[in-house]
């Protein structure tokens, strides 16, 4: 009973994404060419500045993890 009722909301849901792009996706047609051209980034500068310290403290992490397995290796191997 439970997998028909998962089945059944699962099919609505992609008739839904089928039927009614427009509703779901929540766009109602492409944009005017002359609005993008004048748009900037300037505004976004600390978005940036944070994506770039995010990336630069889960690559440090990664690499901190590596070096202390290498030396669990290491100590395994001895």
């Amino acid at each position: 009973m439970r997998n028909t009722t998962i089945a059944s909301m699962a099919l609505a849901l992609i008739l839904g994404l089928v039927l009614l792009p427009s509703y779901v996706s929540g766009q109602s047609g492409l944009p005017d060419p002359g609005a993008l051209g004048s748009q900037n980034l300037r505004g976004y500068t600390h978005m940036f500045i944070a994506y770039f310290i995010a990336w630069g403290l889960i690559l440090g992490w990664v690499v901190s993890i590596a070096r202390r397995l290498a030396r669990v290796e290491k100590a395994l191997s001895d």
